[in-house]
């Protein structure tokens, strides 16, 4: 799985749009305009109310360059992206400069930009914003012109209050960051793995979409190899009698006959009425997943049980793709043995798979299947350390909980070692198809 992740698997299309920033600082112009407005004419406090103007201007004029630079759909590199939001943090600074610094009200807004970087850009460029508009706030404790009042009147506000409002500001633009990045971090993960399912089953769809193609070739091919077989006999008849050509010949009648034999199975394959290749058992089924897996110097045993007919299922990309993955993962950690169990009852169908290897670490097992949560670091893997990257589970157990299952990871009961998966289905859904059962179907085959 992890060849997969070279793959884009849409993260240009989560990178920061050039329209959010600039309609964000249209809303800021305005916001900005009439609280000056307000102030100065409303309220009839004196302030500084060209230079206010001027830096209010300032972003006017960008925000006029970037739409006449960029698109709407177009996006921003990590440090374009970045650049932007410190601008809005310096802009804001300097409007909080002229009107009492960290004392005015909207010295909150400060968290904004922090709270944007934390959802879409790293969490570098997080830090550094954060460690920014700290420096900032800072700086504007201890240096700006007076806050607007009355005219003829001071407000002094005392420095331990003034110190209360930069605690609470750094607090939380802290706390906004940390909580705004984990929540993105979460979505985004979760967006890769659903991604890289996506892909994985688009992968498996086109591999049956051969079958039908296989069959159409072979059916065009049909027709001139038959003319090929009869022109090889009528050639074989007439050169007989000469020694030079009769073991050329007997060598492409043989090839003719194999080339038939071939398309015949190619044919085969298209067949989905085919009962050898369409249906298969619950044993079938296991032997087909395990066939690839029997050559890594692990034994291998399968063993079926159950009252009656064994279930029969129809052949499904996404349900062979899923137990072959959990079983390939059981034999890269098992010491020497993986064990697989194939059991069955008038209403339900089990597939337990089990290894002798270390088992799950108890710090990961309660949230194996989820997005990039990997056993590679902590069990006893036959490949490189550390290589895993908790996709193929999450993976795996996506597929099957398509087709109706119901997938439990835990590890085997001492005095025994090793992990236990078990795959469990309703037997209606076993044997229903290769569809995916709604929500209805699999509520009503569990009751």
């Amino acid at each position: 799985m992890p060849t997969d992740l070279d793959i884009d698997l849409g993260r240009k299309s989560r990178r920061l749009r050039v329209d959010t920033p600039v309609r964000l600082r249209w809303l800021a112009v305005f916001g900005q305009t009439m609280a000056v407005f307000i102030t100065h004419f409303g309220l009839g406090f004196p302030l500084p109310f060209g230079l206010c103007l001027l830096v209010i201007a300032a972003s006017t004029w960008l925000n006029v360059g970037l739409r006449l630079r960029f698109g709407r759909s177009d996006r921003f590199q990590e440090g374009p992206a970045a650049a932007m939001l410190a601008y809005d943090l310096l802009q804001l600074s300097a409007l909080l400069y002229l009107t009492g610094g960290i004392e005015n009200p909207f010295s909150l807004l400060f968290l904004a930009p922090i709270m944007i970087s934390a959802a879409s850009l790293s969490g570098r460029s997080t830090f550094g914003l954060t460690l920014l508009m700290i420096a900032a706030a800072t700086a504007l404790t201890f240096h700006h012109y007076p806050l607007p009042w009355f005219p003829g009147e001071t407000l002094d506000l005392p420095f331990l209050y003034l110190a209360g409002i930069w605690t609470a500001i750094v607090l939380g633009a802290a706390f906004t960051a940390i909580y705004a990045s984990r929540v993105a971090e979460e979505a985004r993960k979760l967006a890769d793995a659903l991604a890289a399912t996506e892909l994985v089953i688009a992968r498996e769809q086109h591999l049956t979409q051969l079958d039908g193609l296989a069959a159409a070739a072979a059916h065009e091919l049909g027709t001139p190899l038959a003319t090929i077989t009869l022109v090889a006999k009528d050639l074989e008849k007439q050169l007989a009698s000469n020694p030079s050509y009769r073991e050329d010949m007997a060598l492409l009648t043989q090839e003719v006959a194999r080339c038939r034999t071939i398309l015949g199975k190619l044919t085969s394959l298209g067949d989905d009425s085919t009962a050898i290749l369409g249906d298969m058992s619950l044993r079938l089924l296991l032997e087909e997943v395990v066939g690839p897996q029997r050559d890594f110097g692990v034994a291998i045993t399968i063993s079926c049980d159950g009252p009656g007919a064994p279930p029969v299922s129809q052949r499904n990309p996404g349900l062979l793709y899923g137990l072959g993955n959990l079983i390939e993962n059981a034999i890269d950690f098992a010491k020497s043995e993986v064990r697989i169990i194939g059991q069955w009852t008038n209403s339900t169908v089990k597939v337990i798979i089990e290894d002798d290897g270390p088992g799950f670490s108890p710090d990961v097992i309660s949230r194996l299947g989820e997005p990039y949560v990997t056993t590679k670091t902590d069990r006893r893997a036959k490949i490189e350390e550390g290589s895993g990257l908790g996709l193929g589970l999450f993976i795996a157990k996506t597929l099957l909980e398509r087709s109706g299952a119901k997938v439990e990871m835990d590890n085997a009961t001492p005095p025994k070692s090793g992990a236990k998966i078990t795959i469990r289905w309703p037997r209606a859904v076993f044997e229903g198809g290769r569809s995916m059962p709604t929500r209805e179907e699999l509520q009503a085959a569990w009751r």
